[in-house]
């Protein structure tokens, strides 16, 4: 589930955390980089409850509005289109999300305020209003529409950043990326899927895994050998002068380009460009854009980059 971006990301983090230490253990900080990846696989959960628990909230407004001393007609005939659609039911009972929600306590139980208000901002959303007045009535529209939701209401919804900021130091850059792996993990669903149908596991494959911890080493262990490396091609300028998130980012894409022939240099480069882009200053981009370019050029003269495997052969 966890991609290889939100990896750099987290191993940037730890790592800058992990140099910003007054007393830094490798050790400690590898185990908190595992446990910062495992909260996103957290949030991957807990957000999916959350369109079920804002679905449970319609319903039981559905329900009062039923139960009025002089009921509506509409009150009595409600639209429940929202309430019944197929995929939320499905990811209700999915065994797989029920098990992980309950192991980890997971709820939103405290934060009635946010499925109140969040329910409401859905409510007025065009999303919304266009599939409740659709006649159309599929488990395809159903799907597409909690895809929509996600992407349009729920990942703009400025509240919910704010309430998961408050409640895990880990979620504060999560969000948009694990909205991503849900919308990945919406296309898996079927309108013949049942509660045994899976969810995207921690790690996508094994050597993900791996990517993460070694990465994570070689940056740490090699960390000045690669400021010594930077400081040689900052013309005019003191390494220390340099943004240490800036030397952190430098060097994270050093050790990548390096420790990993069968990654082709160009994704990593590109990865560490836009990561800057989010992370650094305003211009650290095209200053990290310059000196990683230099750096590659003279890794490769050297023979320190190598990179080896289908279609890497003689890259250039």
């Amino acid at each position: 589930m966890v991609s290889r971006r939100l990896l750099r990301v987290k191993i940037l983090q730890i790592s800058y955390a992990h140099f910003k230490s007054s007393d830094p253990s490798l050790n400690h900080s590898e185990k908190e980089l595992f446990f910062s990846i495992q909260k996103s696989y957290d949030l991957y959960h807990y957000l999916f409850l959350l369109l079920i628990d804002v679905a449970d909230y319609a319903q039981n407004r559905i329900d009062l509005a039923s139960k009025k001393r002089i009921p509506t007609h509409e009150d009595l005939n409600p639209n429940k289109k929202f309430t019944d659609n197929l995929l939320i039911r499905k990811l209700e009972q999915n065994k797989a999300l029920k098990s992980y929600l309950n192991n980890q306590k997971l709820s939103w139980v405290n934060y009635p305020e946010l499925i109140k208000n969040l329910y409401n901002e859905i409510k007025e959303s065009e999303i919304y209003k266009t599939y409740m007045s659709s006649e159309i009535s599929s488990f395809t529209e159903d799907k597409k529409f909690v895809s929509d939701i996600y992407s349009h209401v729920i990942a703009q919804y400025e509240p919910l950043y704010q309430n998961l900021e408050e409640q895990s130091i880990y979620w504060n850059d999560d969000i948009e990326f694990v909205i991503q792996m849900i919308i990945k993990s919406i296309k898996v669903f079927k309108a013949n899927s049942d509660e045994e149908t899976e969810l995207m596991p921690l790690f996508k494959s094994d050597e993900d895994k791996e990517f993460a911890k070694r990465l994570f080493r070689k940056m740490i262990l090699n960390y000045k050998e690669h400021e010594g490396l930077i400081s040689k091609f900052i013309q005019n300028w003191d390494v220390e002068r340099v943004a240490f998130l800036d030397n952190v980012i430098m060097c994270l894409a050093i050790s990548e380009l390096i420790e990993f022939p069968e990654i082709p240099t160009k994704v990593t480069f590109d990865e560490y460009i836009e990561i800057a882009k989010f992370y650094s200053t305003e211009k650290s981009n095209v200053f990290i854009n310059g000196i990683l370019d230099k750096i590659v050029e003279y890794l490769k003269k050297e023979g320190r980059i190598v990179k080896t495997g289908r279609g890497l052969i003689g890259e250039v």
